[in-house]
């Protein structure tokens, strides 16, 4: 099994839910974890939330993935953030935004900054991690997409067609890096306790349950996590292109 013992990681979307879940893994993991959110409040929550025992294991950065400029300062951050080191390892793609409505109801400003979120921000961020592992002739991307990714529902178009785009995308970048030593993942949970589009209430393992009085029957946070550390773990030869993740036992209707 490989290790990910001071592998320098990035994780997007990580201040709460299914990020900060797979951030609290990989610091168990031995990894060093650069976190990033919107605004600099929330990243600020999160980085209290470790506690200071791993001030020098985790750092945070707040950047608006739409905007170009913006993720090209995260990166130069996770650059120098951890020196000496020999720069980023994993990538986490997992900020994500849902906004819903019919097509001819939803408003185009919601269309847009989903798009831009779960789409263009997941390509900003592969597009300058691949510079850095091509140089460096190693690296690991996990992408957090969604069943949504694959199965259509009413009043999803704009969160089904940037979940279909990130499916299409990461098949299309694990295609173009393979064979430069660099593998891509991505993980396609099904309905998740993180209370996805509502403020959070707090921060922890159980913040979503906690935040979803009912929703014990979800697949929880650190599920989706368990799954992005068996990815990450498996022999250098061996690459899981896609993991399905679905309640065991889904609400009966």
């Amino acid at each position: 099994m490989e290790s990910l013992q001071d592998k320098t990681c990035l994780v997007t979307g990580a201040t709460r839910g299914i990020g900060a879940a797979i951030a609290r893994m990989l610091l168990e993991e031995g990894a060093r974890v650069v976190i990033s959110g919107r605004t600099e409040a929330s990243v600020d929550r999160a980085l209290a939330a470790f506690g200071p025992e791993a001030s020098n294991k985790v750092k945070g950065k707040a950047a608006d993935l739409r905007t170009y400029e913006e993720v090209e300062e995260l990166f130069r951050f996770v650059d120098r953030c951890f020196e000496p080191s020999s720069g980023l390892d994993i990538l986490v793609n997992n900020a994500g935004i849902g906004l819903f409505g019919s097509v001819s109801e939803i408003p185009l400003e919601d269309w847009t900054n989903t798009i831009e979120t779960n789409l263009y921000g997941s390509f900003y961020c592969s597009r300058l991690a691949v510079e850095r592992f091509e140089t460096k002739g190693a690296g690991f991307i996990v992408n957090i997409s969604s069943m949504a990714g694959a199965h259509a529902f009413a009043g999803g178009a704009a969160y089904n067609a940037s979940k279909f785009g990130l499916t299409g995308f990461s098949e299309a970048l694990m295609q173009d890096v393979r064979n430069k030593n660099v593998r891509v993942s991505y993980i396609m949970p099904g309905s998740v306790a993180t209370g996805f589009g509502k403020e959070p209430t707090g921060f922890g393992s159980n913040l979503a349950t906690a935040a979803q009085p009912g929703s014990e029957w979800k697949i929880w946070p650190e599920d989706v996590a368990e799954m992005v550390r068996i990815v990450l773990k498996m022999p250098a030869r061996t690459l899981v292109s896609r993991v399905e993740v679905r309640p065991s036992r889904p609400m009966s209707k």
